[in-house]
């Protein structure tokens, strides 16, 4: 997937964000191979009770919430629940911007923001990402992971929303199922993974001309 973005190595308007915890080890084998610093977007998904890998929808920070509103109807998901969701999930958002002791993420206007994920069924945590990230007026967005629903994909392009993957199965029950390792990342292993993309160096002002040159 680096490799896909590789037409943005070495750009200073470029930002890679990753969303925490799953895609921050994608987002820095990206930002290592782009020479651009990590940054960490926290988005928490809305998962549908007892079946919490299908997401209903999904929060992120700043107050964005998302719900993917076909799907709370075919289930017939009460309003009450769904607030239930929010409320859990908003609490966790806030305990992990504290444990991963996220600052302020970088400027975003007039930039070319990369989202990264390690994967998308639903897409409704990087929709919530998107939203967000709408308000502080990028240049242009990126989706990126490594595997994503065909649907997905569709969905984000219709948005205009430019999405880069390496795999695109019509049916994606569960983005482990597409991992040789599947293994939850620690808080631990995240708060590392950031501190060492932050101190990625980014290229030269000469460089970015060079390579931004044409794009």
């Amino acid at each position: 997937m680096a490799d896909k973005l590789e037409p943005y190595a070495g750009r200073l308007d470029v930002v890679v964000l990753g969303l925490p915890r799953g895609g921050i080890p994608v987002a820095f084998e990206v930002a290592m191979k782009l020479r651009t610093p990590l940054h960490a977007f926290q988005v928490r998904k809305l998962g549908v009770p007892a079946h919490e890998e299908l997401a209903m929808g999904a929060i992120a920070s700043g107050g964005v919430c998302f719900l993917n509103a076909p799907l709370i109807k075919s289930l017939k998901i009460s309003q009450r629940t769904i607030d239930d969701v929010v409320a859990r999930e908003q609490q966790e958002l806030e305990r992990r911007e504290q444990a991963f002791s996220l600052g302020r993420i970088p400027e975003l206007c007039d930039r070319v923001v990369i989202l990264i994920d390690d994967g998308l069924a639903t897409g409704a945590s990087m929709w919530a990402a998107v939203i967000a990230v709408r308000e502080h007026q990028p240049a242009r967005i990126i989706v990126a992971a490594p595997v994503a629903a065909t649907g997905t994909c569709r969905e984000f392009a219709r948005e205009k929303i430019e999405i880069v993957c390496v795999l695109a199965p019509e049916q994606l029950e569960g983005v482990g199922q597409w991992y040789e390792d599947f293994t939850q990342t620690t808080d631990g292993e995240v708060r590392e993974l950031l501190d060492r993309g932050s101190k990625i160096q980014p290229a030269s002002p000469e460089k970015t001309g060079m390579i931004s040159e044409g794009l």
